[in-house]
């Protein structure tokens, strides 16, 4: 290799080629062949090739070379190792005396596209027989040779095939001749047939040999030759001819602000035989030529069948709502659900990036979200798609496996998309965390949470903190701090709480100016011929079952004393009720605080009773008294309140159980949804539905209510449920996992009935839905809109299902008041004068510093409060248990409160998950600790570095300072801090303790 410095290999491998040597370097075998690395350095590269793949092991390897230190010849070592690797082509790339024509990369890059379209037909070949012949052609190596014959036999045949074609595409242009002759000599006419268009395999040179057979003559032979290599001289000067033409259209494309079209390429996103993961890409085809390219022989007819797909380009409509971000300016996209926001988003991301590129400045683009499953949506389906193979991608969240330290990942990628706690965590991390600064774009999604105490809104407090400290040093004359650029996007801004046109013009500026957007975009998009409709059904006449319900809670609330305000079988009871268990559990009394929680039991079986069938009412209170009673046969341990609550369901079970088999007692509304169901089902084609419903509860309901009515299956319905992945329910939440699992399979259609709470209606892409019904829900405009953008689908239905007089109507009506009163206040905020507009931003940003303030003063009187852990006594939230002192606690990880104190060990009892089953849903441990007198649930058992650890529920306590007393949601609300876990000191206690039993 020839180069004038290192330094131009380092700009090689850094700048120019960096994305395609991701795809042609194997990293491990390369490694092995490289001494100027040190082990560290080596593991790290192997640890991020475990947990991210291939590609991105490739980003670290080139990092590391990058940044130094490098000993002399370590070029010639690298070259070196590309090639012993089997990286051969990876070697020539980087080796500009070797480097390809233009033409001919854009011809290898056509073979490598038509063996991964023709991948399904290709894995059906005798792998073992094509390797060893491949293996004898040079197109693989012997470690690729041993590694195809080990996954052949350990995996069939498949999965050898899979490595193979991995392996092959790695070659130097010519591989896709060589790979043909192979599959002729191991008996493959039919692969030869698809790959070259050619009936039985014949082409030029089987031509030749066939005119050879019949009596030509050498000196006509070679004659033929010599005009062949003319004529391909000829075609090699028309392609670059071409070649040029299209590069000289793409500029002009750039020039109007649209993204290069690539007309005819494949769109391989979702498949990537470079890292052999994923099945093949399957599709239809057309046979359509270059433009003006005149490739010739086996790789031109490999070139010949590719797709026409669409680029990364916008609508009128869309480039329109864009321009002034593509101009570099922070802007909200208030555009509804379906109507391409995301798409927006990247195509301004990838302008930003590729304009930084040019300019020869850094880029850095971070997309933060609110729901953990939108991480992994947004980097596969929209910026991984069209990015990924040019820019260098990572998404984290709480459940990636990529553990390493943020600030790591933000420095070694171009595109980061995280959950926004994960990105105010380091701007706030004093030691390991990042700067606004380090990033150049912000993409927000679901802006309209930028308000009062959202995590949004605190990242944006710190960004305007930033603006304002700018101000100031602009005036001073002094550098000022680099800020991102801003990018909000959401289906609906809202009106808060307003009927008032002036006060949701005001809520809606608060919103900009939290964005600083100097500009609200909005697209005059046509809307869908939706159908919509709102049922009401009649009230019961008679509801035999609901009666004893609610005199069973009258007689409760009787004997604790209790007098609600509010109606039974509803919201705000829960929330009366919830309250009252609260202050009972602070003041100790015992028989308040039991009887607080059956009566939430008893109300959630009213709203059940109401909304769903009698019989999931019934199996709700009966699973609930099946778990007390096994709570209390365990500490053999039962109060006056419990035996009066135990022999009150116990006397009248048998009488509810009757009443729930009354079909003539269902609730009306019930049949109305079913009716709803049966008819959308029976009268359309292909139905993709969605029932949004309020609790998790019901959602689990009514899909046992789907289950098990044998009507839904005569029209094909096919349901599952799902709900959000927090642990404020009583029903065990879904994961992240879970989550995915359900969308995929519905917008894969095995799936054709969702059933949801809240959690589908933002956010989620939830494709090809044309059904969506609301079910007894009452909620904001906001949340209507959404829901109703779910229906994406030309012709689709919108449905709102309820009962007379349970305000669900009114509310609805509410909502699409304050829809139209929020395009009504958008309208006039953008007739607004630019400076107008501007005072008024600015006027609520310093508006909104000031509070900041204020909040911090207090946070620091506060701070100058704080309670020493010694001063606080945990006390039994179920009984008047003293169990431990706050000195007891420890933190792991600035996140888990643990308590491994012998005195606190002796008053908990250690149940196992089948014994608990049921009792504590939302935690997935499988041990747990309960009181040994009252059996109140105190919390799992972790393990710590095979430590075990109890770890406390803050809820299962009543926490105690001097003569006060308080119950807490979470850790986070006491003022005080806890010392740090001493794992030496626990551990060695441990192991002492274990070798005295031994």
């Amino acid at each position: 290799m020839t180069v004038d410095t290192d330094n131009h290999l380092i700009w090689l491998i850094s700048e120019c080629f960096r994305n395609t040597l991701r795809h042609l370097i194997r990293i491990e075998p390369v490694l092995d062949h490289v001494t100027f690395l040190s082990r560290e350095q080596k593991e790290r590269i192997m640890t991020k090739a475990r947990n991210d793949g291939n590609p991105e092991a490739v980003n670290i390897f080139i990092d590391i070379i990058v940044s130094g230190p490098r000993p002399p010849g370590w070029s010639r070592e690298f070259m070196d190792a590309l090639s012993s690797a089997g990286c051969t082509y990876a070697a020539q790339i980087v080796d500009t005396e070797k480097l390809p024509t233009p033409s001919l990369q854009a011809e290898n890059d056509y073979c490598i596209q038509l063996i991964t379209i023709l991948s399904p037909s290709l894995l059906k070949m005798k792998t073992t027989e094509v390797c060893d012949v491949c293996y004898q052609s040079e197109l693989i190596t012997e470690d690729d040779r041993e590694n195809i014959l080990a996954a052949t036999a350990n995996h069939g045949s498949k999965a050898g095939a899979r490595i193979l074609l991995d392996r092959i595409v790695m070659k130097p242009p010519g591989w896709f001749s060589t790979f043909l002759d192979v599959l002729r000599q191991t008996d493959h006419p039919h692969l030869v047939e698809e790959l070259t268009g050619a009936k039985n395999g014949l082409d030029t040179e089987a031509s030749t040999e066939k005119g050879s057979s019949s009596g030509e003559s050498g000196g006509e032979q070679e004659e033929w030759k010599e005009e062949g290599k003319d004529k391909q001289q000829e075609e090699e000067e028309q392609r670059e001819k071409a070649q040029k033409e299209e590069e000289e259209k793409k500029e002009e494309a750039q020039r109007r602000g649209q993204a290069p079209i690539l007309e005819n390429s494949v769109d391989t996103s979702d498949v990537d035989l470079y890292t052999a993961e994923g099945d093949p890409l399957e599709g239809h085809f057309t046979e359509t030529e270059h433009p003006g390219s005149a490739v010739c022989g086996e790789e031109g007819a490999a070139a010949t069948a590719v797709a026409v797909v669409d680029p990364l380009t916008l609508r009128p409509e869309q480039l329109t709502v864009a321009q002034p971000a593509l101009e570099g300016h922070n802007i909200i996209v208030s555009m509804p659900t379906g109507s391409g926001k995301t798409r927006i988003a990247v195509y301004v991301a990838k302008q930003h990036l590729d304009q930084r590129r040019q300019q020869g400045v850094p880029a850095k683009v971070m997309v933060i979200v609110n729901k953990v499953v939108l991480v992994e949506q947004h980097f596969r389906k929209e910026f991984g798609k069209f990015l990924r193979h040019e820019y260098r991608l990572e998404q984290t969240s709480g459940f990636t496996p990529n553990k390493q330290a943020f600030a790591n990942t933000v420095a070694e990628h171009d595109v980061i998309i995280c959950t926004a706690q994960i990105l105010l965590n380091a701007l706030l991390d004093p030691e390991d965390g990042i700067s606004l600064s380090d990033i150049t774009l912000l993409v927000i999604d679901e802006c309209h949470h930028t308000k009062k105490g959202d995590v949004y809104q605190q990242i944006m407090d710190l960004y305007l903190s930033d603006k304002l400290d700018n101000i100031k040093k602009r005036k001073a004359g002094q550098d000022e701090k680099p800020l991102p650029q801003i990018l909000g996007l959401t289906a609906s801004v809202g009106v808060g709480k307003t009927s008032k046109q002036n006060k949701a013009q005001e809520h809606i500026l608060r919103i900009c100016a939290s964005l600083d957007a100097s500009a609200l975009m909005t697209a005059p998009l046509g809307e869908n011929s939706r159908n919509e409709q709102l049922l009401m059904a009649k009230r019961r006449t008679q509801d035999p079952f609901g009666d004893v319900l609610r005199s069973l809670m009258t007689r409760i609330q009787e004997h604790a004393q209790l007098s609600p305000t509010v109606a039974m079988g509803t919201q705000r009871y829960e929330q009366w009720v919830v309250e009252e268990e609260k202050r009972a559990a602070c003041k100790d009394d015992q028989r308040r605080r039991v009887c607080a929680e059956h009566l939430r039991q008893y109300n959630e079986a009213v709203i059940q009773s109401n909304s769903i069938r009698m019989c999931d009412a019934y199996r709700l209170l009966l699973s609930f008294y099946r778990q007390e009673d096994r709570k209390k046969q365990d500490i053999m341990l039962q109060t006056d309140t419990d035996k009066f609550l135990f022999k009150l369901f116990n006397d009248n079970v048998r009488k509810l159980e009757e009443l729930s088999k009354k079909p003539e007692c269902e609730n009306n509304v019930l049949s109305m949804l079913r009716t709803t169901i049966l008819k959308m089902f029976s009268e359309q084609d292909e139905v993709r539905g969605i029932i949004f419903t309020e609790t998790r509860l019901s959602a689990k309901a009514l899909h046992s209510w789907v289950q098990e009515n044998g009507k839904f299956d005569d029209v094909n319905v096919r349901s599952s449920y799902l709900i959000g992945a927090g642990d404020q329910s009583a029903v065990k939440p879904m994961t992240a996992s879970e989550q995915r699992d359900v969308l995929r399979k519905f917008n894969s259609g095995e799936i054709n009935l969702l059933i949801a709470t809240t959690v589908a209606e933002e956010g989620l892409d939830i494709e090809r839905c044309n059904v969506v019904i609301r079910y007894c829900l009452v909620t904001s405009e906001i949340a209507m809109i959404q829901a109703r953008g779910r229906g994406r689908a030309e012709g689709s239905s919108y449905i709102v299902i309820g009962v007379e007089g349970s305000g669900v109507a009114e509310r609805e009506w509410l909502n699409k008041q304050r829809e139209d009163l929020m395009k009504r206040a958008i309208g006039a905020i953008q007739q607004m004068s630019k400076e107008t507009y501007n005072r008024q931003v600015m006027s609520h940003q310093m508006e909104g510093r000031l509070e900041k303030k204020v909040r911090r003063k207090r946070s620091e009187a506060r701070g100058r409060r704080r309670v020493e852990p010694s001063a606080l006594k945990f006390r039994c939230r179920g009984c008047k248990v003293v169990v431990c002192g706050g000195e007891d606690i420890e933190v792991i990880e600035d996140a888990h409160h643990v308590n491994l104190s012998a005195g606190f060990r002796a008053k908990f009892k250690e149940n196992t998950k089948s014994s608990r089953s049921g009792m504590n849903a939302h935690c997935e441990a499988e041990k747990y600790i309960s009181c040994q007198g009252c059996g109140q649930f105190w919390g799992p058992v972790m393990n710590h570095r095979q430590l075990p650890c109890p770890c406390l529920n803050i809820r299962g306590f009543v926490v105690l300072h001097g003569d006060t007393e308080g119950t807490f949601e979470s850790w986070n609300n006491l003022n005080v801090d806890f010392p740090d876990f001493d794992f030496y000191s626990h551990a060695s206690q441990f192991v002492f303790e274990d070798e005295e039993d031994t």
